[in-house]
């Protein structure tokens, strides 16, 4: 019997073609574990010619494929195709250059994103985006989502922080967009592939803007007995004209599952708390605290604590960075959405989420990115339940809506992936999202690159999905796609 993937076997040694169902069960789903899926098989690259190479594969063989860092997608950005094939990238995590005097890295993208600022750090140098996921998550799933992280409000998303992408495109052909310096002419290519969630291609080296370290840090953890309260704090902050290095904001639930997990000490009896920090050269933060408290003082804040060494703030930080997995001691599954909302109108939102989860009858723990209004709600439920999760779906989908009604937006940094996909029409017009898809099918002709997200359920049929035979099933199910219950 004549086997399809017999040409790509012959490509990778039998321990980097994964095939057996015990080892694509590892592959099945990404964090948002939901979604469930097997592929075809898995294929373990450990060099860019075996990448260039499996995609030429999956084009001339007309085989969907998706690439795949650590699974940290909280979107369904790289679940599996039914059928298809799952690039694996982790062993391509080599930092191939770093430059300290022109201030960029060039690495691989299956390089872990907190290793970049550990490589800097000997020449006081850093990499910026600093997703929660930052120990464990990839440049290169970085790249796909456009990752942003706690301080984001000051330095940007990923996109403010690279330079160039070199890249495998889906037809097989092999591009460069950027370079080494932030001063380009022509189209920003760059910055399109930068957020485009694996529907393009492959990248095979990113060359990442550096920054120095800040010389000094000053952290501060406020205690709030409304989550109102800390949401009207933030407004508060920025128009008094500062601009923090961060602005994190936690409430009850989020405190509690942090607190079981990692026992971080913030304030009991807290509705919220707000974390603020601010940084740059000494003189200048020197100046700033005093704004800053003055600030916090007016807020209806009960405790404010300083951070009076690097332990300290290390133990305010890991409190906010262990939140998402902490949640897993209180709630067996949950969502988590990131809809953006204006700044001022924080509080509102908040207000908003909390008559939401009560009509639904649903518990919500909010952990988000406060400076830029980028919502965090993880809406708590329990998969072993029949319908759990469909009326889940429906609360996180309320809330979209709400962040769209307001004037924001339905992600933030995550990604629209497989998840959101339905909502896309909720902010663009037809013709904007017919658009997008040109665009899409100008890097991606045949529709293999992890097909099935981002657009409208229609996605599905396109590209491979259309000969399937799945016609007329549930969008969901035409992927291969189930509903983990």
């Amino acid at each position: 019997m004549h086997d399809p993937l017999a040409k790509l076997k012959a490509l990778y040694p039998a321990d980097r073609f994964l095939q057996a169902d015990s080892q694509l069960a590892a592959y099945g789903s990404d964090a948002l574990t939901a979604f469930q899926a097997l592929p075809r098989a898995v294929v373990l690259p450990e060099t860019v010619a075996e990448v260039i190479n499996t995609v030429r594969f999956c084009h001339d063989e007309r085989i969907a494929f998706v690439a795949r860092g650590s699974g940290t997608s909280l979107s369904g950005g790289s679940l599996p195709v039914a059928d298809g094939i799952v690039i694996g990238l982790n062993r391509l995590n080599r930092i191939l250059e770093l430059d300290p005097q022109n201030r960029l890295a060039v690495v691989e993208p299956g390089v872990i994103n907190l290793r970049v600022s550990q490589a800097a750090l000997p020449h006081g140098l850093h990499y910026a985006p600093d997703p929660s996921s930052q120990q464990v998550c990839t440049i290169g799933g970085n790249v796909a989502f456009n990752s942003g992280g706690a301080h984001c409000l000051k330095y940007g998303m990923t996109a403010n922080h690279v330079l160039g992408i070199k890249a495998v495109l889906a037809t097989g052909e092999v591009v460069t967009f950027g370079g080494r310096s932030r001063e380009q002419l022509g189209p920003d290519t760059t910055g399109l592939f930068c957020g485009s969630e694996g529907l393009f291609g492959v990248a095979l080296e990113i060359t990442l803007r550096l920054l120095p370290r800040a010389e000094s840090f000053h952290t501060v953890l406020a205690g709030y007995r409304s989550l109102e309260d800390a949401g009207d704090a933030v407004a508060q902050v920025i128009e008094s004209g500062l601009l923090p290095g961060a602005l994190e904001i936690m409430d009850a639930l989020a405190i509690e599952a942090a607190e079981a997990a990692v026992a971080c000490g913030y304030p009991a009896g807290a509705e919220a708390v707000l974390i603020v920090e601010l940084e740059g050269p000494r003189e200048v933060i020197e100046c700033q605290r005093e704004t800053l408290h003055a600030v916090l003082a007016d807020s209806h804040a009960f405790q404010i604590r300083v951070a009076a060494n690097a332990a300290e703030r290390t133990t305010i930080w890991t409190g906010r960075k262990s939140a998402f997995s902490a949640v897993g001691r209180i709630s067996p599954d949950f969502i988590v959405q990131d809809g953006v909302v204006p700044r001022c109108r924080l509080g509102e939102a908040l207000r908003q989420i909390g008559d939401l989860a009560r009509e639904a009858k649903i518990r919500v723990a909010n952990v988000f990115h406060a400076g830029d209004g980028n919502l965090h709600p993880l809406i708590l439920y329990d998969g072993r339940e029949p319908g759990a999760l469909a009326r889940a779906e429906v609360l996180a989908g309320r809330i979209l809506e709400m962040c769209v009604g307001m004037g924001g937006s339905i992600t933030g940094e995550h990604g629209i992936g497989l998840e959101k996909r339905d909502y896309l029409e909720t902010m663009f017009s037809a013709p904007d999202i017919a658009t997008m898809r040109r665009v899409r099918a100008t890097f991606d002709p045949r529709g293999i690159a992890n097909p099935g997200k981002m657009f409208p359920g229609s996605d599905l049929t396109d590209g491979p999905q259309a000969a399937s035979g799945l016609r007329g099933l549930h969008p969901l199910e035409q992927a291969g796609i189930v509903f983990r219950q």
